[in-house]
């Protein structure tokens, strides 16, 4: 059976993904193979021990491939970047490093993706509109932003955004309740063309992947 294995931040991430690539997994497992998200408590632990946990992974299951989707915010942590590229670079390298290091093949990063929200999950919430305004039982968003939603920056990231919307009608936004709620009732394929920039690849490779096809 063919397995991916998508590792993200927290349980947030985890808990959202599921329910926004809930038909995703059931397609993926009538064919056979299996997809989930796993959490590595923040982003400093999984750009740290990710590349470890995927050669583990990898090395022992031929038919099984790993991706790794930190937010790009912060910046600069635990290694420098700013940028997709400049982290998907350093990623790639320590994973290659580690690699030589436990003379395991060299084929393994043929099975090794590195994506990333950008600047955050977030950035799927503000994408989100109609669900996002029945949460917070508004006909309108108090907040603007830069369009589209991954064109936000390191000063003030998509969670900051989504966090103003709710104090501004006297809600605490609560990520691990308030992301899921949100991304059920979301559509695929309308997020994918809202964040081109970033989510729109991670989704494209994950379908290549599992095989599935956009329907």
């Amino acid at each position: 059976m063919s397995e991916v294995f998508v590792y993200v931040e927290g349980p947030s991430d985890q808990l959202g993904m599921r329910e926004l690539f809930a038909g995703v997994i059931k397609v993926a497992k009538q064919k056979g193979k299996t997809v989930d998200f796993y959490p590595l408590g923040g982003k400093e632990p999984l750009l740290n021990k990710g590349p470890v946990r995927a050669i583990n992974i990898l090395r022992n299951r031929p038919d099984s491939y790993v991706f790794l989707v930190p937010d790009l915010y912060p910046q600069n942590k635990p290694f420098p970047h700013t940028t997709y590229a400049e982290l998907k670079s350093a990623l790639r390298r320590k994973f290659s490093e580690e690699v030589q290091s436990r003379g395991c093949d060299d084929r393994l990063v043929e099975r090794f993706f590195v994506h990333c929200f950008k600047h955050d999950l977030e950035a799927l919430i503000l994408a989100s509109e109609e669900p996002l305004l029945v949460r917070l039982e508004r006909s309108k968003l108090s907040q603007s932003w830069a369009k589209p939603v991954e064109n936000q920056n390191h000063d003030k990231p998509p969670k900051r955004i989504v966090e103003a919307l709710f104090n501004d009608v006297g809600k605490k936004y609560k990520d691990t309740i308030d992301v899921p709620w949100i991304l059920k009732r979301s559509n695929l394929h309308d997020l994918i063309e809202k964040c081109p920039q970033n989510f729109k690849p991670f989704v494209e490779d994950l379908f290549e992947v599992l095989g599935v096809k956009p329907s």
